[in-house]
């Protein structure tokens, strides 16, 4: 870890944001990075993908040191970064379950608690086997709730049906799906399900009383200086809701992410706060179960070199459609992040539409020192 790092904190966006290099042998010699290769890898990423809008940031020991957008894109643009949302989700669920520990919550709440006793509205169960989901299983995709692999991805409803019916089983899809019965016991397989992180706003509302979004703002982004972020909710109108969306919805710059992501870097901590628990970035950006080593809890995770082969061990990430990313590598101090329109994500996986471990690894080896 450089010197340079370890009492950095950026200022908020209206006050300076961050500090940031510009010259190749300032980047070199502060940043420890090579900047013609950077430009390179970011002019190849503009002659692909020009025609999609979309920001790149990428900070080394506390320094912008090289961003990158599309012509019709500033810095303060801000992207919705789809399923990258979970892993705000997540931290808010980290918190949550310190306060239970410290007694800030009247309630006893942890991984291994039940899910549904805090989800009322999910009564009577469409499978009574859904009595016994875990937080742990809902956070690390193990529920047995349906979702991608069982034609239930995202949660696009009709207009007469609300997403948080259509999560609890109560309702079907705009497709005529059904999330109603589990594909099996909880906690016997890996299944990723935007249905699943759903019952976490229900959750967290019973719990708390309150909202993850304003919850996180007075927790993590006012103390953070995170200024331009904005979470969409779902529900309401007649249906279960509002809440904030746990598994989408959030709208931010790439500078805002990279400050998100940054926290995450200083495990935790900033300017003396603990603001993230570190029991809980230890065990969330570490693989969660035995069935997708490449999954925390809401983290893309290397913990067995399978998601990014050839990249750190300790490397993680939030995740995407649309290929918003946000990459923390606390081994090379390094965090990158992306956020934009496009490209699409194809279904057909002989189809690569963008080449992220070529993304990422241009970057690392960019790293000189």
């Amino acid at each position: 870890m450089n010197s340079n790092t370890p009492d950095y904190f950026p200022p908020p966006e209206s006050k300076g944001g961050w500090r940031y290099l510009k010259e190749p042998d300032e980047i070199r010699e502060v940043a420890g990075m090579d900047a013609a290769r950077l430009d390179a890898i970011c002019h190849e990423q503009e002659r692909r993908y020009g025609e999609h809008s979309w920001s790149i940031a990428i900070l080394r020991h506390g320094y912008l040191v090289r961003e990158f957008h599309t012509f019709n894109v500033l810095a303060g643009t801000r992207f919705d970064i789809w399923s990258g949302t979970k892993s705000f989700s997540g931290t808010a669920w980290g918190l949550l379950f310190n306060d239970s520990l410290q007694g800030r919550i009247p309630q006893t709440i942890s991984l291994d608690t039940p899910a549904y006793p805090f989800i009322p509205e999910g009564y009577p169960l469409s499978d009574r086997r859904k009595e016994s989901i875990t937080f742990r299983q809902l956070l690390s995709m193990t529920s047995g709730i349906r979702g991608e692999d069982s034609d239930c991805e995202g949660m696009a409803t009709a207009t007469w049906v609300g997403p948080f019916e259509f999560a609890l089983g109560k309702a079907p899809n705009r497709f005529g799906k059904w999330a109603d019965q589990l594909t099996g016991e909880p906690g016997t397989r890996f299944e990723y399900s935007d249905p699943a992180i759903c019952h976490l706003a229900l959750a967290f509302a019973s719990i708390t009383g309150r909202e993850m979004d304003d919850y996180l703002h007075e927790r993590i982004f006012r103390p953070i200086g995170i200024e331009n972020l904005s979470w969409d909710v779902q529900g309401g109108g007649g249906f279960l809701g509002p809440h904030t969306n746990a598994h989408t919805g959030v709208h931010i710059s790439a500078r805002e992410l990279a400050r998100f992501c940054y926290l995450m870097l200083k495990r935790g901590s900033w300017e003396g706060r603990q603001l993230v628990p570190e029991g809980w970035l230890d065990l969330s950006t570490r693989t969660s179960q035995e069935f997708s080593p490449s999954y925390g809890y809401t983290w893309w995770v290397n913990t067995h070199n399978a998601r990014w082969p050839g990249m750190p061990a300790d490397m993680f990430a939030l995740s995407g459609y649309r290929y918003n990313k946000g990459y923390v590598i606390p081994s090379l101090d390094l965090v990158i992040t992306r956020v934009g329109s496009g490209p699409a994500n194809d279904p057909d996986p002989k189809v690569v539409t963008w080449n992220e471990q070529d993304f990422v690894r241009g970057i690392v080896e960019a790293c000189i020192k």
